[in-house]
């Protein structure tokens, strides 16, 4: 409740302002009790007054001459009833106006009326000084009484001599018992004097205290963390990013703390991730950075690249990254007519989405959309990218939870479109260098060899499709992954490259072989195999690496799981598993083609064939994950078959 500045400055304001307003009225409080004390010292004053005048008047008394002697009586009538009036008073605590009246206005006569109101006496009297007064109370009445049988003794007159004399005889008691509760209260208020002193000292220590301590609370929790937090800006703003200061209270400055630290981190992250993009060597290099560094500034659970195919009709989702767990495949196809791909590559600005869009009729028929829904992916972002108009690129984000992307999510998208795009481009313009060369090699390979139709295009498919299924298994998990499975769709067509390194005379010869000619043929994977290692040590000496899974692939993809192959007579896995995937996808795809030399065999056929080389050409597991992926198989056979 008072975690924040404002209310902890405005509690100590109040704390000061009640501690001020009680100093105050504890301070009037006394003055109030201190002018009764005085009211009450006074009236002990006057009793001692009173006892001396009745000794004084008594003793005048007895010296004069009886002629001499008027006035007595009627003084000492008052003298008494004022001492009965001020111990009565001083006994219930309690004082008639009169009294205070000639307290508070001397020049006033003291004249008692019935009507007067007593005022109730406001003292903290001690024990001793209730004591006293009790005493000289009691002490007074036995006095009074003793007086009172002179003053009855002579009937109707009193005998006044013999009063006189009783005073003068008993002066010692009374003055002295009147001087003693006079004494005793000026003690008492001696000691409530000391008594409010110290109460002011500690007050005022009180007051130092508290300021020292809002002193030391304003240091420790507002001058001193701004002091740090001060210093961290000055070192952010000279260069030092993703620096943080601790944050250690949890009031505005330390709300203010985090801010700067996650302000710091974003920024530090952003420089990162700018540089980790500018140096990515590939596509996969570049989503991953990406899906590593954007939780820092949106949720992100997968990203996808979308292209236009060719004939751009349609688009597929050419790559994706994610940390598993969705059902999305790349190369998947989707139509581009009435589509948010469409909409998006055609307006160029970055759109966002969530389950509410597929309600819409425009979206509703949305394949991709509809795919992403299929995983629980609600929230989606859509980054276009630039391109050629024959290569639109689409970049697109997305989230589980509906609507993760807010505006300010939003915005951050769009301002960093332009560094991504650039990025992206560049990786994607390497890759389809390489994808280039990659295709002329192998176009340069199915030039010089009788083969033709779609072959190349159909075994690797075949082998992808063969890589993806192992992918799933658990032994397999660790090395097959997206890139894997597209380097075996890329190099697999380069299976042959050696060839062309085989005179025409053997490679073109219609009949079969001989044995010196096939030992020459035999050649051709090692050929393959060093053409382009040249071209790896190429890409080694820019630091990128490019052609290691199209050297396995050429060099032993004639290789035998029983060792029985060629060139080198692996076994077993020794053989790389990328070259087991593409032998058995090659072979399938040869038999089920026709030839200059033979018609395709059925289906039904070619598998019979493929089934009884399992453990002897094929490796088991590879052909366990071909039978799973018959499916795809047969349906990409279907379509682009060679009969």
């Amino acid at each position: 409740m008072f975690k924040s500045i404002k209310s902890q400055i405005l509690l100590i304001i109040f704390l000061q302002i009640a501690l001020l307003v009680g100093i105050v009225s504890t301070t009037l409080y006394l003055l109030n009790l201190r002018q009764h004390d005085y009211l009450i010292l006074n009236l002990t004053g006057q009793l001692r007054v009173i006892a001396q005048t009745m000794v004084n008047q008594s003793s005048h008394f007895l010296q004069l001459a009886p002629a001499q002697r008027s006035g007595y009586g009627q003084d000492l009538d008052m003298l008494i009833a004022g001492y009965d009036e001020i111990v009565l008073s001083l006994k219930r605590r309690s004082i008639s106006a009169h009294l205070i009246a000639g307290f508070t206005q001397p020049e006033k006569p003291k004249v008692p009326s019935i009507t007067d109101q007593p005022v109730r006496l406001i003292c903290t009297w001690n024990a001793r000084a209730r004591a006293r007064m009790d005493q000289t109370a009691d002490e007074w009445v036995l006095f009074r009484q003793g007086l009172q049988v002179y003053l009855s003794s002579g009937g109707s007159t009193p005998n006044l001599d013999e009063v006189a004399k009783y005073i003068i005889t008993n002066e010692a008691k009374i003055i002295a018992s009147s001087d003693d509760l006079a004494r005793e209260f000026r003690a008492m208020m001696e000691y409530k004097l000391h008594q409010i002193k110290l109460l002011d000292q500690g007050a005022v220590l009180l007051m130092l205290m508290i300021s020292a301590s809002v002193l030391l609370i304003l240091y420790r929790r507002i001058f001193r963390p701004l002091d740090k937090a001060v210093a961290g800006f000055r070192r952010v703003a000279s260069g030092e990013f993703g620096h943080r200061i601790a944050v250690t209270r949890d009031n505005e400055i330390g709300v203010m703390a985090a801010t700067f630290n996650q302000l710091s981190y974003r920024v530090s992250t952003l420089f990162r991730m700018t540089d980790r993009i500018n140096q990515a060597e590939n596509l996969d290099e570049t989503l991953h950075c990406l899906f590593e560094e954007f939780p820092a500034f949106l949720p992100v659970e997968w990203i996808g690249l979308l292209r236009t195919t060719p004939d751009q009709e349609s688009y597929q989702l050419d790559r994706l990254f994610s940390n598993g767990g969705f059902s999305l495949d790349e190369h998947e196809q989707f139509e581009f007519r009435n589509s948010l791909f469409a909409r998006v590559v055609g307006g160029r600005q970055a759109f966002c989405s969530c389950t509410t869009l597929v309600n819409e009729t425009e979206w509703k028929n949305d394949g991709f959309i509809k795919r992403l829904l299929s995983n629980s992916l609600q929230s989606i972002f859509y980054m276009p990218l630039s391109g050629n108009v024959l290569d639109k690129t689409v970049l697109v984000f997305a989230a589980r939870p509906a609507l993760a992307y807010d505006s300010q999510q939003q915005e951050f998208l769009g301002n960093i479109a332009e560094q991504v795009s650039n990025s992206v481009a560049k990786t994607i313009g390497m890759e389809s260098l390489v994808i280039s060369t990659v295709k002329g090699l192998a176009k340069l390979a199915e030039s010089r060899d009788p083969e033709t139709g779609d072959h190349l295009f159909r075994m690797s498919r075949y082998a992808a499709y063969i890589a993806q299924e192992l992918g799933v298994q658990e032994r397999w998990r660790s090395l097959i992954d997206n890139r894997y499975v597209r380097d075996i769709q890329r190099f697999a067509p380069m299976h042959d490259i050696g060839k062309v390194g085989i005179n025409d005379e053997i490679l073109l010869k219609p009949g079969k072989l001989d044995e010196r000619e096939f030992k020459i043929m035999q050649q051709h994977p090692t050929i393959g195999g060093e053409v382009l290692r040249r071209c790896e040590r190429q890409m080694n000496a820019v630091g990128r690496s490019v052609f290691g899974v199209g050297i396995e692939i050429a060099e032993a993809h004639h290789e035998k799981y029983d060792g029985s192959g060629y060139p080198k007579g692996l076994r077993g896995e020794e053989i790389p598993l990328s070259a087991r995937i593409v032998a058995l996808a090659d072979v399938f795809d040869a038999l089920t083609s026709k030839r200059p030399y033979k018609q395709a065999f059925p289906v039904e056929q070619a598998m019979g064939i493929i089934r009884a080389e399992r453990g002897k050409h094929f490796d088991p597991d590879v052909l366990d994950a071909f039978e799973r992926a018959l499916p795809k198989v047969l349906a990409l056979y279907e379509k682009y078959k060679h009969v």
